[in-house]
C-alpha cells in the first residue's frame, strides 16, 4: 500500500520550495513531461474593500484521507511517474502562492491532462477552507521580520 505523504504546508508555497521540487527531478530521465498548476491569491473586490490574503483551514485528517484517495485513483488513471502536491494552511498574502501541484510522466499529454485532473478535484473534494481577508486598496503589508 502506497503512503501518505505531507500536504499542507504552513503559509505560502516558496518560490524557492517550487523551483527545488523541480530541479530534484533532472536525475529521473525516464520522464519526458511535467505539468506544473501555481494557485495564487487574487487582489479580488469585496464590497468596496481589496481581498488582502486568504486564511486556509481544514479538518486535517479528514482532508489528507481524501487526497490520499484522490491521488492513489490518478496514479490508477493516468499514466504518470511522480506527483506533488502542497496546499497552504494559515495566512497566504495577495501574489503568493497557496497551492502547488506537479506531475510527470513519459509524455506531455499524461502530465498535463493528470495535472488539470487533480486540481479540478482537489478543489471540488477536498474540505479546505479559505476565509477572505479584506482591506482598503491602499493597504501595504508590514513584515515583523
Amino acid at each position: 500500500m502506497a503512503t501518505k505523504k505531507t500536504v499542507f504546508i504552513d503559509g505560502p508555497v516558496s518560490p524557492a520550495f517550487i523551483a527545488e521540487s523541480i530541479s530534484k527531478h533532472s536525475s529521473k530521465t525516464d520522464i519526458g513531461g511535467h505539468s506544473i498548476f501555481l494557485g495564487q491569491i487574487r487582489a479580488d473586490q469585496k464590497d468596496g474593500l481589496e481581498v488582502t490574503a486568504i486564511e486556509y483551514s481544514t479538518y486535517r485528517e479528514m482532508a489528507e484521507e481524501k487526497l490520499f484517495e484522490i491521488r492513489e485513483e490518478t496514479f490508477t488513471k493516468f499514466d504518470i511517474t511522480c506527483m506533488h502536491i502542497y496546499h497552504s494552511l494559515g495566512q497566504v498574502r495577495q501574489g503568493e502562492i497557496c497551492l502547488f501541484i506537479f506531475t510527470s510522466s513519459k509524455h506531455r499529454k499524461e502530465a498535463i491532462e493528470s495535472c488539470s485532473y487533480l486540481v479540478e478535484r482537489i478543489k471540488k473534494e477536498v474540505p479546505i477552507w479559505g476565509k477572505e481577508i479584506l482591506g482598503n486598496q491602499n493597504h501595504s503589508w508590514k513584515s515583523n521580520h
